[in-house]
């Protein structure tokens, strides 16, 4: 049995697992053309399968072309500065197990809190462990948590650590999910949140000469899904693109609610990944070692 129990494909699977694989030669492939300096940036459809460990599948994924994309370029290229960016609305609870004790890979995971949320793993205090403590970043987003929340999370936790770090490449994956019409997430985020999210992807990327592979995928929503797709991809590629809404939000109340709480969240992170990254030290203890030395 190579699969954990939840999920478990029954009936007639089809080609699965023969699908799984195309989805990691895809990483793959990504991960060639951009080192054989043929692309800055490579889009890989359908991807992103966060939730498979390295001995089982689990959650939709079968094999976690994530980790395995890191892996080839870290055994292949020599590459020894890795960030992994998820903002999938699930924790990415199979990348983080790959690279809980590396500090080859930065992984940063932006999720909706996981009391109540599948697969209920990505807290704040879940940090690395031994030579890889302080290079896992769960940030748990309050529920209904919208474009504010996330700009701020990306502005005090993300970009500052990037910048830090000086990652050789970054992997990004995650799809419509976070959309506050998901139906199966409860976050808030808008087509012009994913837009901002692609942007601030293709900005950071200017500290590892641009160079970015997204592994685009996720969402329970077909009608929101392929506009929330659009508009990452136009944000990560600059291309000049207006979001279209195609479910009405009714009010912002709960996403300004949501707001302050993650304002907290933040201030968490801070408290527990501060003695690993001077970015993120507000508490005048800037004589503390950092991650990197």
């Amino acid at each position: 049995d190579f699969h954990s129990n939840d999920n478990l494909p029954t009936g007639k699977p089809g080609k699965v697992e023969e699908a799984a694989r195309l989805v990691v030669g895809q990483a793959k492939l990504a991960a060639q053309l951009i080192h054989d300096n043929k692309f800055k940036k490579v889009i890989s459809i359908g991807g992103g399968l966060h939730h498979a460990k390295p001995n089982y599948g689990e959650g939709f994924c079968l094999y976690n072309d994530i980790a395995f994309c890191a892996l080839y370029l870290i055994h292949q290229y020599g590459l020894d500065r890795i960030l992994i960016l998820d903002t999938d609305a699930h924790g990415g609870n199979g990348t983080m197990t790959y690279f809980y004790s590396d500090r080859a890979v930065l992984f940063i995971d932006i999720h909706q809190d996981p009391i109540g949320i599948y697969p209920g793993t990505g807290f704040i205090q879940q940090i690395g462990a031994d030579y890889g403590k302080g290079y896992t970043i769960n940030v748990p987003m309050p529920e209904y948590s919208g474009d504010d929340s996330y700009k701020l999370v990306f502005e005090t936790i993300v970009e500052p650590v990037v910048r830090e770090y000086k990652p050789q490449i970054i992997i990004r994956n995650g799809g419509s999910d976070p959309h506050y019409a998901d139906g199966l997430t409860t976050l808030g985020l808008s087509m012009e949140g994913f837009q901002m999210i692609g942007e601030k992807v293709r900005k950071m990327s200017e500290v590892c000469d641009g160079k970015v592979i997204d592994l685009i995928a996720s969402g329970y929503n077909r009608e929101v899904l392929p506009y929330a797709w659009t508009a990452l991809i136009s944000g990560l590629t600059g291309l000049k693109y207006k979001p279209v809404e195609p479910i009405p939000l009714l009010s912002n109340i709960k996403q300004k609610a949501a707001f302050y709480e993650t304002r907290s969240v933040v201030a968490e992170v801070k408290k527990y990944l501060g003695p690993y990254w001077e970015c993120l030290r507000d508490d005048g203890s800037k004589d503390k070692p950092a991650a990197s030395e």
